[in-house]
Order: C-alpha cells, then sequence, then structure tokens
C-alpha cells in the first residue's frame, strides 16, 4: 500500500473515531447499536472458550507475545517499537476511556450476557480491539498480504468477542479500532 493510501485509510479511521468518539460522550445506547450487540452477545455459550482464546489477541499479554514473535523473526529493531506501539495502544485508551465516561454493556442494558469475570472500569473504546488491530498492522509488516489479513482477521473477531462476552457496545469496538488502525498503519508506514 503506497503512502497515499495508508493516509486516506489513516484519515477514514481518524473520522470514524471521532465520530464514535461523540457518540460515546452522549452515554447512550441507539437502537441500531442495540441491535449490533444482541447479534453478538446472545450467541450460544458452547463457543465461550474458542471465543476467548482468540480474544486475548487484544490483551497486554499479547503485546509481549507478538513482540517476542518480531524478535524471533530476527527483526531487533522492530521488536522494541512493536513493543511500544502495542503498549502505548493499551495505555492510551485507558485515559481515552476516563475522558469519555462511557459504561460497559451492563451499565446502559438489561439482560447482557457477561462471560467469564465481570469487566471492571470504564467501557469505550475497546482496549482489546486497538491493541489487537495495532499489533496486526505493526508486527505483519514485510510478511505478505495472506498474513496481513489474516492478522486483520483476528483483531476483527477480537472485537466480535468483545461484545459476545458482555465486555463491550459496538461503538467500543469501532472506536478501540479507529485508534488500532491509525497506530498501527502508522507504524507499518515508518517501519517500511
Amino acid at each position: 500500500m503506497e503512502a497515499a493510501a495508508f493516509g486516506v485509510v489513516v484519515a477514514l479511521a481518524v473520522v470514524i473515531g471521532l465520530d464514535s468518539l461523540r457518540r460515546a460522550r452522549t452515554r447512550q445506547v441507539s437502537p441500531a447499536e442495540e441491535r449490533v450487540f444482541r447479534l453478538f452477545n446472545n450467541r450460544p455459550d458452547a463457543i465461550h472458550i474458542p471465543v476467548w482464546a482468540v480474544m486475548q489477541s487484544g490483551s497486554l499479554a499479547a503485546v509481549f507475545v507478538v513482540a517476542g514473535g518480531v524478535w524471533l523473526r530476527g527483526e531487533h529493531p522492530d521488536t522494541v517499537v512493536v513493543f511500544a506501539v502495542g503498549f502505548a495502544a493499551w495505555a492510551g485508551v485507558k485515559e481515552v476511556k476516563r475522558f469519555v465516561g462511557r459504561g460497559r454493556p451492563s451499565a446502559h442494558l438489561g439482560g447482557v450476557n457477561v462471560r467469564g469475570e465481570a469487566q471492571t472500569g470504564l467501557g469505550y473504546p475497546s482496549g482489546h480491539s486497538a491493541v489487537s488491530l495495532t499489533l496486526a498492522l505493526s508486527a505483519t509488516s514485510g510478511m505478505g498480504v495472506g498474513v496481513s489479513i489474516a492478522a486483520v482477521g483476528v483483531a476483527l473477531f477480537t472485537g466480535g468477542a468483545r461484545m459476545y462476552v458482555g465486555a463491550h457496545l459496538p461503538i467500543d469496538v469501532v472506536g478501540g479500532l479507529s485508534i488500532g488502525t491509525v497506530v498501527g498503519l502508522a507504524t507499518r508506514l515508518a517501519l517500511g
């Protein structure tokens, strides 16, 4: 992807992210957002373990694992960059959450299926979505289109998984994916 195309995608991600932030700050859930949330959250309990496993691609532990993988590929300077941007996405989301103040789904909706431990703290944006997409885009630089597409697919799945377990609403996921797109593509461009 050329620098101009990167710029267009990043600009689009910024616009979408700002719109999601505006919506999240109302602290209201629209009927359309609730429908999308229920589509994911009302799936069967039987898929919880595999969904949970994939969802870990957006955890803080994933930052260490992915950076370690980059190190093992022999890309030692890139390891520091991938670790730094993954950690920055994780930490930065926490600051955005404080600014926005939107709760978790159960604070806004009744009948939320919470799978695993109930999440504490604030909901917008989804840190798992931001971290997973940041890592997917930054760590696969130079690895080929197929690998990048698969990694982005895992990141998108992670966003859906966060709704499935009852941790995030759709706007939260959109906000996280927007952050991941901006940080990940900027890093990818910097890494060449």
